[in-house]
C-alpha cells in the first residue's frame, strides 16, 4: 500500500538564509503519509515511533513543490515498518520572472527515511 501527497513549500517554511527550507519539514511530510497509510491499513491514526534511518540528499527551498511518498513495507501485530521518499517535482525560476517555474523532467529525491509506526491492537478496525 502507498499514499502519496505533493506540496508547495512556502515562505513559512523557509528557516535558513537563501530561502532553505529546514530538513524537518520533509519529516513532517513524512509523518503527514504515514497518519494516511495507517488510516487506509487500520481506520487510525496510530503514532510514529522512531526512524530507522534519515538521508538529506539535496537542498529544498520556498516555492520548491515536493512529493512525498511512503509505503507500508512490513506488518507485525501492532508495529507498520514504512519507507519514504520526497522528491522536488517543480522549482521557481525567478532568473526568468517571479511567477516562472518548471516541472523537473526527472525529479530530484531530496529525501529518504525508513521509520516504524504503531496501532495499539485494541485500535485497529480492519
Amino acid at each position: 500500500m502507498k499514499a502519496l501527497i505533493r506540496v508547495r513549500m512556502g515562505m513559512h517554511d523557509a528557516h535558513y538564509g537563501g530561502n532553505l527550507v529546514d530538513g524537518a519539514k520533509m519529516l513532517q511530510l513524512f509523518g503527514d503519509v504515514a497518519t494516511e497509510l495507517l488510516i487506509r491499513q487500520d481506520g487510525d491514526e496510530g503514532l510514529f515511533v522512531a526512524y530507522e534511518s534519515v538521508e538529506f540528499k539535496a537542498p529544498v527551498y520556498a516555492g520548491d513543490y515536493i512529493e512525498a511518498e511512503g509505503e507500508i513495507t512490513k506488518i507485525g501485530n501492532s508495529s507498520r515498518k514504512m519507507k519514504f521518499e520526497a522528491r522536488k517535482v517543480i522549482i521557481p525560476r525567478p532568473d526568468i520572472n517571479e511567477s516562472a517555474c518548471d516541472v523537473l523532467e526527472e525529479p530530484i529525491v531530496v529525501c529518504s527515511a525508513v521509520g516504524t509506526c504503531v496501532v495499539p491492537k485494541e485500535k485497529q478496525r480492519r
